[in-house]
């Protein structure tokens, strides 16, 4: 299995352009909440489980494991983005069933919009996932990784990603900065 900075370098490859970027920090969580949205409904009632099991909550218990065995404090961070996910995905999902499918699927089409206006209009490049299907699990890792960094978190993680695919830029006419 690929390390967090290689699953993250490799998925970095894909979005150089900080405009690109900046759609993926629309897209992605709109994407991830329709998920959350979409899978909750069926929920059934399991034993002495306090909530209702649901879709949603396998797929993201899923995720949280894979993310966790790749680096404990991330997948810690995106656990709890995942439960607040399936939280307001559950309540989307306790409303009319008009509700509840226009805010999933209008939440997920917008979403892919705003992903594939970045790797259009700036990136020029087609999407990670389309290389390697794991970029489709990656991508909100790689959101909130990117989100931290400019905190200044890990800062020797952003160095060796960046050493591999070099510094995100404004496009690719200009030179990287």
């Amino acid at each position: 299995m690929r390390t967090l900075t290689q699953q993250l370098t490799q998925y970095a490859a894909y979005h150089r352009d900080r405009r690109n970027i900046a759609t993926h920090f629309i897209g992605i969580p709109m994407i991830v909440l329709a998920l959350a949205v979409l899978l909750s409904r069926p929920a059934f009632s399991i034993g002495a489980l306090p909530f209702a099991l649901s879709p949603a909550w396998v797929l993201f218990a899923a995720a949280t494991v894979y993310y966790l065995v790749l680096d404990v404090p991330l997948g810690v961070m995106m656990a709890v983005v995942s439960l607040l996910c399936v939280a307001c995905g559950e309540w989307l999902a306790a409303q009319t069933t008009l509700a509840w499918l226009a805010s999933g699927i209008g939440l997920f089409v917008v979403g892919w919009v705003f992903q594939f206006i970045g790797h259009v209009a700036y990136e020029h490049r087609k999407p990670a996932f389309v290389d390697d299907v794991i970029g489709l699990l990656i991508g909100p890792l790689f959101v909130l990784a990117e989100a931290l960094f400019g905190f200044g978190w890990r800062p020797a993680l952003r160095e060796a990603i960046e050493a591999q695919v070099g510094a995100t830029r404004i496009n690719a006419d200009r030179a990287a900065y």
